[in-house]
């Protein structure tokens, strides 16, 4: 079983990919959203979070998202710290994951940093879901009406360059609304799905 890392910037289109995939049977880990989950839900990780950040990190069981948010934003040294617990509890927990899957040709693991971490290092291929920033600003507005042109701006800003995920990933699929999802989605398929030679 081949593990195909997926990513893409803010509006790129990934979440719709990732679904034309599993209509295909290939399953997908959502890296970003079992983070949250794990943050909540893993008891060791939780403690050590509180641990660095104190009783207030979690409100009635949730993360209390606001808090660390206003602390890890203006601290650069607290947020490598975060980051040095939760990667390694997803870590652990896409190998649990991936070991339920040992059937399947290849899965995905879809993550919106997966070049900026690294993790894409420990993976078998990339793919890129590519789309020109004025469409991803214009999806995004479409889909986040809460979040102002600036602020999505500011998301795409902190993210890496276009140009380098271009050259780091071995698959590219293009979201432009004019060359068929289906059709590209279907193709790589059906070229990863072949056995390694």
């Amino acid at each position: 079983m081949k593990k195909i890392g997926i990513t893409g910037g803010i509006g790129a289109g990934k979440s719709l990919v990732c679904k034309i995939f599993e209509v295909l049977d290939i399953p997908n880990y959502p890296a970003d959203a079992r983070a949250k989950w794990l943050q909540v839900n893993n008891s060791q990780l939780k403690a050590q979070i509180e641990a660095l950040f104190g009783a207030e990190a979690y409100q009635e069981g949730q993360l209390n998202r606001a808090f660390i948010s206003k602390i890890v934003f203006d601290n650069p040294e607290k947020l490598k710290k975060l980051n040095e617990l939760v990667h390694p509890a997803v870590a652990k927990d896409f190998q649990q994951w991936c070991e339920n899957h040992q059937d399947k040709p290849f899965i995905l693991k879809e993550a919106a940093l997966l070049f900026e971490t690294g993790s894409y290092k420990q993976l078998d291929a990339t793919i890129l879901v590519h789309a020109p920033e004025e469409i991803r600003l214009k999806r995004t507005l479409q889909r986040d009406p809460h979040r102002t042109e600036e602020e999505v701006q500011k998301i795409m800003d902190q993210q890496m360059e276009e140009s380098k995920k271009l050259e780091l990933a071995d698959f590219i699929i293009t979201n432009d609304g004019k060359t068929s999802l289906i059709k590209q989605c279907h193709s790589l398929f059906e070229k990863i799905s072949r056995p390694i030679q």
